[in-house]
């Protein structure tokens, strides 16, 4: 007896030793509200059972926040673990530099196998990977076409379903190969135009859809938010963005605004005829009878928002489904005991909140982002966490995951101590945000800004306008306090947390306040929806 146990620690030893593998399961636009275990306004009609059990797995992490929000920044972010004036990948407009350091290519010098497959929206050829497909740019719902080294091909099917395959088929040959992996399954769904699987486009035909307390706000006493191009009434199109008589050979003009996206007209064109046929015939009388209807006013804004908010969850659907069918190979071949599987989106989203659709504030809705992990032995199932944390951490996590050196010029904090059910003495009280993709499409100005536990402090410097909220008494973000005397005091020290965390992080891109005749020139692109339109909400 003494022998087989002296013979059976060393095996003990070598299992604990192994390295984990890791999944990291990413999508696009993805709000926590449309997620059933964040328990928001959505969870009534809750899209997300299969993501709901990884939430009772593991960790779901209450208070996790993008640095910027914005599709490729964010990715960036993610690679480098630095803000985005540092890695230099500030907004959709710029390339990515892979040249620089990044957690991939750190993992595969660790001996680890490594994959990208989906939507990287960095530009450039990939690197870090023994194994990767892309989709250029925003990609395609449709019989995508994908970016591999050997060159561009179409791959048939519905994109979320392809990218899963090779997912799948990748963690195969990792166990095949007896190497750990990390892998990055990264979906373009629910990304706009929100074209759900065909299997789906009945999904929620028979119910209505709850719709958001601030689905009519009036952006009173918030002056940035009433300057945009991004509200479902006057900037939702009916065919491109609703697919209402949407088919590939509609004619529309190019294009009638900036903030008009054609994707679905064009993917359309994609579309095989049997697709296509399916297709129409699931939105041909749901179209009648809307044009029947005459809507105007408020019913047709409710209209509209019935018609997108189903489209994102039908979305949403077929990336649960994907998760769960990655999960079961990973049982399947024996790897989830050892397999940490991470999930999350790029940033949060408007789903009617304020009227609105898109990310890019630093209003909660697009500020923050999904993060549930779960790790077989390590995480307590069922854990939630308050703490505030970053996309800007992941690198170090993953890094740490994989007892791989974290590089000291990156500028998050690891996670893995808070899965493990303990808090550093220093661990972060706020965190900083910097959005600077302006002008350009949605017509959000540029402005950074700091949030901590109970209040956030936003300042659209080029506009020298500032916004402070307590979010523990206005959690919708409703009531700007900025300029309140009884604030005064409160609102000077947060200030001053900005421009240390400003400091700290090393920006130095906040422009000076731009001259009036400047700012004058800027909002005059942009009317303003009045309460003549829009009367205040009847109780």
């Amino acid at each position: 007896m003494k022998i087989f146990l002296f013979l059976l620690i060393p095996l003990i030893a070598i299992s604990h030793a192994k390295k984990p593998n890791i999944v990291f399961f990413f999508t696009d636009d993805h709000a926590p509200h449309a997620i059933g275990a964040y328990n928001g306004w959505l969870k009534p009609v809750n899209p997300t059972p299969e993501i709901d059990k990884l939430a009772a797995d593991g960790m779901l992490f209450e208070n996790s926040f993008c640095t910027n929000s914005i599709c490729g920044p964010s990715r960036a972010v993610i690679m480098s673990g630095k803000h985005s004036h540092i890695n230099g990948f500030m907004n959709n407009g710029n390339s990515f530099d892979w040249n620089q350091q990044i957690f991939p290519k750190i993992l595969r010098a660790a001996g680890y196998h490594t994959a990208l497959y989906g939507k990287s929206h960095l530009k450039g050829e990939p690197q870090g990977f023994d194994s990767w497909a892309v989709l250029p740019g925003q990609g395609d719902y449709y019989n995508p076409a994908m970016i591999t080294p050997e060159g561009r091909k179409t791959v048939p099917g519905y994109c979320t379903d392809i990218v899963t395959d090779m997912a799948i088929d990748f963690v195969k040959e990792s166990k095949a190969l007896g190497k750990p992996f990390m892998l990055m399954c990264q979906h373009k769904a629910p990304h706009r135009t929100w074209m759900p699987a065909l299997r789906h486009l009945h999904l929620y035909d028979d119910i209505e859809i709850p719709e958001p307390a601030t689905l009519f706000d009036q952006y009173e006493g918030r002056i940035p938010a009433q300057h945009q191009e991004m509200e479902i009434e006057r900037h939702m199109y009916l065919d491109h963005d609703l697919f209402t008589d949407l088919t590939p050979d509609l004619k529309i003009p190019k294009q009638r605004r900036p903030s008009e996206d054609r994707s679905a007209y064009l993917n359309m064109k994609r579309m095989t005829p049997e697709q296509l046929k399916i297709w129409r015939a699931a939105y041909g009388p749901k179209d009648k009878a809307f044009r029947e209807a005459k809507l105007t006013g408020r019913e047709l804004v409710r209209w509209k928002f019935q018609r997108y908010a189903k489209n994102y969850l039908r979305s949403i659907k077929g990336v649960d489904e994907n998760l769960a069918r990655l999960r079961k190979t990973l049982e399947d071949e024996g790897l989830a005991d050892n397999t940490i599987f991470v999930y999350s989106s790029d940033q949060g989203f408007y789903i009617g909140d304020h009227g609105w659709y898109d990310k890019r504030w630093m209003y909660e809705e697009s500020l923050k982002m999904p993060l549930i992990v779960s790790w077989p032995g390590v995480i307590k199932p069922g854990s939630r966490n308050t703490d505030l944390v970053q996309n800007l951490d992941y690198a170090q996590t993953f890094l740490e995951m994989a007892g791989a050196k974290v590089p000291e010029d990156m500028q998050g904090q690891s996670l893995v101590p808070l899965m493990k059910g303990t808090k550093p003495a220093d661990w972060r009280k706020s965190i900083y945000y910097h959005y600077y993709e302006y002008p350009s499409y949605h017509q959000v100005p540029r402005h950074n800004g700091i949030r901590t536990d109970r209040y956030k402090l936003i300042n659209f410097y080029e506009f020298g306008e500032w916004e402070f909220y307590d979010l523990k008494t206005d959690p919708d973000e409703l009531k700007n306090l900025y300029g309140k005397p009884e604030k005064k005091e409160l609102i000077d020290d947060i200030r001053k947390q900005l421009f240390e965390l400003q400091k700290g992080y090393g920006d130095t891109t906040v422009l000076e306040t731009k001259p009036k005749a400047w700012q004058t020139e800027r909002r005059s692109t942009t009317s303003v929806k009045t309460k003549a339109e829009f009367p205040p909400r009847t109780k």
